[in-house]
């Protein structure tokens, strides 16, 4: 529980606009307050039982009282309202701006669709992500364009090898193309030279 002293502080701050750039101390602000879980508001030392709250019909003897203890029990938003009201101003102006005050004693309210962030309940709605800085946008672009810049890069370094690898091959099947017609004229030497020591036998042989 909140401190009763604390909460009624903002509360009452957030009334007269103290918290927006356009706050000016005799307009009314446009911004309503909604506090829940009335009931939970606490207090401290022994002001349960020593803080008193008076009222009086208006006829001889009818002063009444109640403790702090037995408000919370029976209503617990005439507490939070009353501490909120001595802290505005004494004036129409203040009345209007306590009519902005909406106090529930359930965790529950009938106007989820116009909670704005703020306090208590508001803060428990999904926190609508912040625009990122100009400076970060701007160096998600430049990563972007560099790594489209590298991509082609590295596609086109990709077929320069793949030509490459064809090139290196070529010199070893031409070699490999010296090399059998070497060895195929070699074989087929080899018996020109046998025939013509066959023909050179036969001349000598006629001679004779």
């Amino acid at each position: 529980g909140e401190r009763l002293g604390r909460l009624a502080t903002k509360v009452a701050g957030l009334l007269q606009g103290k918290h927006r750039p356009d706050y000016s101390r005799h307009q009314l602000s446009d911004d309503f307050v909604i506090v829940v879980n009335a009931a939970k508001v606490g207090v401290s030392g022994n002001k349960l039982s020593q803080k008193l709250y008076y009222r009086h019909s208006g006829y001889l003897g009818g002063m009444r009282t109640r403790t702090l203890e037995e408000m919370l029990t029976r209503f617990p938003e005439r507490v939070i309202e009353l501490a909120v009201k001595g802290m505005l101003p004494r004036n129409r102006l203040g009345r209007r701006m306590l009519r902005r005050l909406k106090v529930y004693t359930a965790a529950t309210h009938p106007h989820e669709a116009q909670v704005r962030i703020g306090m208590g309940k508001a803060k428990q709605a999904p926190a609508v992500p912040a625009p990122t800085p100009a400076r970060r946008r701007r160096r998600a672009v430049r990563e972007e364009t560099a790594a489209e810049e590298e991509a082609p890069q590295a596609v086109v370094e990709a077929e320069a090898v793949e030509e490459a690898a064809p090139a290196e091959e070529e010199p070893q099947t031409a070699v490999a193309e010296a090399e059998e017609t070497a060895v195929d004229d070699s074989q087929e030497g080899e018996p020109e030279t046998e025939e013509a020591a066959e023909g050179e036998q036969d001349e000598e042989s006629e001679t004779k």
